[in-house]
């Protein structure tokens, strides 16, 4: 089982210095904590341990976020059978986690991204309205999937909101319900897979503290973002994604001749 206190102090000050930068990003766009901290944090070890780390904090900023912006619950109600359909898929992709190698998962997801940012991926509007429960289902599974292996199901769920051009007051708050009900599943499989425990929780709880404040501070910037600029960044943060998961992905595949010094 993984130990914060297994790493020393130079990587210790990188994690705390990342879950504070995701804290702020997700504080700033309402979303991106996971999809920044992970992949920043599997530079510096494997990829299941920068899961494992950032599983309580991910956790409670999703908590923070939705009580302040519980007034906006209210218009996810059409969006329910999404939460149901990630939950599922986010039990699966946990599974996977606890039992197998996540590394080849990253360059999926990264070829996804890619896609929908080069080609401008768009679904249908009138499908996603004509089968919106079967839309629901493939996009929820697909992106409680990607949650469970690799800790990032933004970019999956994000083709599916900007297809139906849903607003931010509402695509917010949720993604924020899908991350949430994602993360506790998550919890629950790998608590039971042996992977998580007491020791790590409260070693971790500093991370959680940390990411809360980050968000708050990150909060007080939002209004001052319009959506242009807004869609702009989210944009700009899947493209730096994309490209750090290719990254990871062809250094453990050994195709770069050289390689970064990993704390396991």
């Amino acid at each position: 089982m993984i130990s914060l206190l297994q790493f020393d102090g130079p990587v210790l000050i990188a994690v705390v210095c990342v879950i504070l930068f995701a804290g702020l990003v997700h504080g700033t766009l309402g979303l991106g904590f996971p999809m920044v901290a992970t992949p920043i944090l599997a530079t510096m070890m494997d990829v299941r341990s920068a899961i494992l780390l950032t599983l309580l904090p991910t956790m409670a900023v999703n908590i923070a976020s939705i009580i302040n912006s519980r007034a906006s619950l209210a218009s996810t109600r059409p969006f329910v059978p999404l939460v149901g359909f990630t939950l599922l898929g986010s039990i699966a992709g946990s599974a996977v986690l606890a039992i197998t190698d996540p590394a080849p998962f990253r360059i999926l997801l990264a070829s996804l991204i890619l896609l929908y940012l080069w080609s401008s991926l768009r679904i249908s509007r009138q499908w996603l309205d004509d089968h919106a429960i079967l839309a629901m289902a493939g996009f929820g599974i697909a992106a409680g999937l990607a949650a469970g292996t690799t800790n990032v199901m933004v970019a999956v769920l994000i083709i599916y909101f900007l297809s139906l051009d849903t607003a931010r007051t509402t695509m917010v708050p949720t993604l924020n319900a899908c991350f949430l009900v994602g993360k506790a599943s998550q919890i629950l499989v790998l608590s039971i897979a042996g992977l998580v425990g007491l020791g790590l929780i409260i070693e971790t709880a500093p991370l959680a503290l940390a990411a809360i404040i980050a968000l708050l501070f990150g909060q007080r910037l939002r209004a001052r973002i319009d959506v242009a600029t807004y869609q702009s960044i989210l944009r700009k943060l899947l493209l730096v994604l994309a490209a750090i998961l290719i990254f990871q992905f062809l250094n453990e595949a050994g195709l770069i001749p050289w390689t970064i010094a990993r704390s396991d």
